[in-house]
């Protein structure tokens, strides 16, 4: 019995021994690699709405062509701020981004100046509202969008001459169509929402313009009147797709 006992012992210890070496032999762990995740990619496609406000400034010039005196009136400038909606649609291919945007806005940029054929005719002015129709191409960076704008635009304008604070000439109301053309740029602050600020420059079309006395109707006189707008803005957006999607 004490030999068996002995040989066990013996036999126990040798595979003690052993076992480090044998496991040595063994072919190691295959190695699996751990998927790699990407960050989080912002996707700016879907439809939005949104509300803007901001600060314009116009250059209005105004040429009497008649009836009677001819020459160049002077020039004013009109100043003030708008506020309104606008809503669009986007799609993202890669970094690229592409759309299209609808934007109304009611206006109060006013202005004036003396009359240099009439000194003591005042010449005055104002936007009332304007509407931008464009397309848009941008690039984003995740959250971030830098885009441009290009298009449409028409602008409510409405201009009157006045003598001792009393409207002597007043037109009906010119829509006035031109273009615009502009930047902006955008973050996305929360899911589907998003903040921008933007510029544009609009184009106004000239048009000649007939002022009649508010009383009895008779011809004052004539103008072209010209000048650009520029437009400062804040805007925010509400989007209804494009969510945001972790890439592995």
């Amino acid at each position: 019995m004490m030999k068996r006992l002995l040989l066990g012992a013996v036999a126990l210890a040798a595979l003690g021994v052993a076992a480090p070496a044998i496991a040595a032999d063994l072919p190691p762990a295959p190695y699996v690699k751990a998927p790699v995740m990407m960050p989080a990619i912002y996707d700016w496609s879907g439809v939005y709405v949104g509300i803007n406000g901001g600060w314009g400034t116009s250059n209005r010039c105004w040429d009497q062509t008649g009836p009677t005196v001819i020459g160049p009136d002077g020039c004013h400038s009109t100043s003030g701020g708008f506020a309104g909606g606008q809503a669009g649609y986007r799609w993202q291919t890669g970094p690229w981004v592409w759309g299209f945007e609808a934007l109304g806005d009611w206006a109060s940029l006013r202005g004036s100046s003396t009359s240099l054929l009439t000194p003591a005719n005042i010449d005055r002015s104002r936007i009332d509202a304007f509407g931008l129709f464009t397309g848009q191409v941008g690039y984003a960076w995740n959250t971030a969008l830098l885009y441009f704008k290009a298009g449409g635009a028409v602008v409510a304008d409405r201009n009157d001459i006045l003598s001792g604070g009393t409207v002597v000439g007043t037109a009906s109301g010119d829509n006035r169509w031109g273009g615009t053309v502009g930047a902006g740029v955008e973050f996305s602050f929360a899911p589907n929402w998003s903040a921008a600020f933007e510029y544009n420059h609009l184009f106004i079309a000239n048009n000649n313009t007939q002022f009649t006395n508010p009383v009895g109707g008779a011809l004052v006189s004539t103008d072209r009147i010209r000048g650009d707008a520029d437009l400062v803005s804040v805007h925010v957006n509400y989007r209804w797709g494009g969510p945001v999607v972790a890439k592995y």
